[in-house]
């Protein structure tokens, strides 16, 4: 199946896509360019065939106003939510350059305990945040 939105297209007239950093089940995450800040910012965009269950649109719009409201740095701060000119739903969020817990445990093996420590340290500080708000994280992942 192709893309629903293609390299070089523009989301609400500021945010040129770049390319597909990940796709999943019901969406993809896009790293992107708002044009006239320069900034690289990443935008999660659900599928098509997924915006057509309410139940869904719903929960991603909760999702972004719940997200947005979190002010921790180990949490990913989102700058904005909307609907492209074709009825696709996305939320604009901070682009953290790195490598994901699930890829460096692959690449370098068990980490030292004190360094798996902090990271747990780090995830819990974002979740309490969340908890602290009456926010539920439902698929934590590494």
């Amino acid at each position: 199946m192709a893309d629903p939105i293609a390299t070089g297209e523009v989301i609400a007239g500021k945010y040129r896509v770049e390319r597909v950093i990940a796709r999943g089940g019901m969406g993809m995450v896009l790293l992107a360019t708002h044009l006239q800040l320069g900034e690289t910012v990443a935008i999660k965009l659900l599928l098509p065939e997924v915006v057509a269950r309410e139940d869904t649109l719903a929960r991603f719009l909760r999702e972004a106003r719940a997200a947005a409201r979190l002010k921790n740095e180990h949490v990913v701060r989102v700058f904005d939510v909307g609907t492209t000119d074709r009825g696709q739903i996305y939320m604009v969020m901070e682009f953290l350059e790195g490598t994901d817990l699930d890829q460096a445990i692959r690449s370098r093996g068990p980490l030292p305990i004190s360094e798996a420590v902090d990271y747990l340290l780090q995830a819990c500080e974002g979740v309490a945040e969340a908890h602290r708000m009456g926010i539920i994280h439902r698929d934590l992942k590494p």
